[in-house]
């Protein structure tokens, strides 16, 4: 960009997504075939990439005409230096390996440019950002490409539409409006996750959604995330929308005092909660500023907290296992600056490894990415077409209980401070929802379907009869329609429902009405044949309750 464009870069990376580079450029723009060309030119040079680590003073030195450049690169030192690189006339900062030289890659695409805000930044007017992807050789951006044509087909923004699911207005910016189709999903994830707390010993607690600020500053979250919180003047008070549950779980634990025979105490919350995203930041549902968790908090002893990480991840894997998800989990460690005494972490630390080894699941240390009160266990899902998303966690939390000052008499007589364990499992419902929508390709599995069975009446009095089929599966709880159209062909209505991702089409004529039966075929075009109507509702009924991902019967 500096070197082709004149422009002036204030940063450089890489993202999930791909590469990007921040710059600003007087009074023009860049077309993206030009990015496209110049990268292709100085890749095909070879040119040398050599990295060298810098101190603060010598990192001021480089960047003393920039001071963007500058402020952002000090927000990204950690330690006591700060690798950057060179590669020709040109030099950036690096956060990590790179490639000897530029001719390892040869095919490139430009996908964006977009404005970009930098807070806190006087000087930051004007700065651009231009996204791509690079790859070894032509052979490989032809194979993205098909995996990003896959995943466009997939987006669950499409299918939330097309389906009739939910959809964003302005009038509320960030928050979902679900629609029934999309509500009944939403119900079925929560009855699914209650299920499972009441066979796992967790009580559900409603707790307000509006707190004076009293409450966030003994927490310490108006001091480190005021900025993304909601806040309401009521003079002469300030009041914030929760974006978390686990200051007000701490207040249910103090109201009276504890007994080490009540613990563990496992209190999950589906409390709305809102966080202030920035705009750019909203996407669908996998960002937004009104969401649910399936938000729990352990407390328990030091004693119990193997036992409670193993079952939590327990419970993770039963629920995975559901949605055929697989998933690997990451361990991560004590991160610089963090609070608490360094044998308290280590302590925490090994409990988590030995529950991990416990698990038998496949893991991975993650060093220094812990949270700053306390390690973590993240878990990671594989989707359909091999993309990774982060959604359960199990956190340890050694601050909450000392800032409450929460207590428990222990067999002993005397007081001790217990363990607080953050856990969600799907995470955010809106995500998961939308993670589960691409995932299945909006093909949604019988007992999650939001459009269950389509009865199609052909000839005769046979609609009446339809009618009274779908009245039979509605009270029993299925979610069933008729199409009554008069002016459609049966294979066009056949054709309409699995395009409409119905589960079942059950077809029914005067030769089921006489028997009481319905023929019944797949989504996929299976035809299961002529049953009666009360052996297809037990099998349908034995397939929902086992949350079972298959169609045939």
């Amino acid at each position: 960009m500096e070197t082709h464009f004149a422009a002036q870069v204030c940063r450089e990376g890489v993202s999930d997504t791909g590469l990007y580079c921040d710059y600003q450029l007087d009074n023009s723009s860049v077309c993206l075939g030009e990015v496209e060309a110049a990268c292709k030119e100085m890749a095909s040079l070879q040119l040398p990439v050599t990295t060298l680590d810098l101190s603060a003073d010598e990192l001021k030195d480089l960047f003393q005409d920039s001071p963007l450049r500058l402020r952002l690169a000090e927000e990204q030192m950690i330690g006591p230096s700060l690798s950057v690189y060179r590669c020709g006339e040109s030099i950036g900062v690096c956060n990590g390996p790179v490639l000897p030289h530029t001719g390892f890659l040869r095919a490139f695409k430009m996908l964006q440019t977009s404005p970009v805000t930098l807070s806190g930044a006087e000087d930051s007017c004007g700065v651009v950002r231009v996204m791509g992807v690079a790859f070894p050789g032509q052979r490989e951006m032809e194979e993205w490409e098909k995996e990003q044509e896959e995943a466009r087909r997939r987006d669950h923004r499409r299918i939330g539409k097309d389906q009739e699911l939910f959809f964003f207005n302005d009038v509320s910016p960030g928050s979902c409006f679900f629609l029934p189709k999309g509500a009944h999903i939403y119900n079925t994830l929560t009855d699914f996750i209650k299920s499972e707390y009441r066979r796992r010993g967790f009580s559900e607690v409603v707790t307000p959604t509006l707190f004076s600020t009293s409450l966030w500053e003994r927490s310490g979250h108006w001091e480190h995330y005021s900025e993304n919180m909601f806040t309401v003047t009521c003079e002469p008070h300030t009041y914030a929308l929760k974006p978390m549950n686990c200051p007000a779980h701490c207040l249910m634990f103090e109201q009276r005092v504890r007994s080490w025979r009540e613990l563990p105490l496992r209190w999950a919350d589906f409390g709305a909660l809102h966080r202030n995203e920035h705009s750019g930041a909203l996407t669908g549902l996998t960002r937004v500023r009104r969401f649910c968790q399936d938000d729990a908090h352990i407390f328990c002893t030091p004693e119990q907290l193997e036992s409670e990480i193993t079952s939590c991840l327990e419970f993770v894997r039963s629920v995975y296992r559901v949605f055929g998800f697989s998933f690997h989990c990451l361990l991560s460690t004590r991160p610089t600056p963090c609070l608490g005494e360094p044998a308290l972490w280590d302590s925490a630390e090994m409990q988590l490894e030995r529950s991990l080894e416990e698990f038998g699941e496949h893991w991975e240390l993650n060093p220094g990415d812990g949270a700053f009160y306390g390690p973590k266990i993240d878990i990671q899902i594989r989707d359909a077409i091999g993309r990774q998303h982060q959604c359960a966690t199990i956190q340890l939390d050694f601050q909450l209980p000392i800032r409450f000052n929460l207590e428990y008499v222990g067999s002993d007589g005397s007081m001790h401070r217990p363990v607080m364990v953050h856990r969600a499992v799907l995470g955010s419902l809106e995500r998961m929802i939308a993670i589960l929508a691409e995932n299945f390709g909006g093909k949604w599995p019988f007992w999650l379907s939001p459009a269950q069975i389509m009865v199609l009446p052909i000839g005769g009095d046979s609609e009446q009869y339809a009618q009274e089929v779908a009245r039979k599966l509605k009270e029993a709880g299925f979610m069933a329609d008729v199409d009554d159209d008069h002016g459609a062909t049966l294979n066009r209505k056949i054709r309409s429902a699995q395009l409409a991702q119905y589960n079942y089409v059950f077809v029914v004529g005067e030769k089921e009405r006489g028997s009481g039966t319905v023929n019944v075929r797949t989504r996929a075009g299976k035809q299961l044949g002529q049953r009666s109507l009360e052996e297809v509702m037990a099998s349908l009924k034995e397939l929902q309750e086992r949350r079972s991902n298959d169609d045939e019967f």
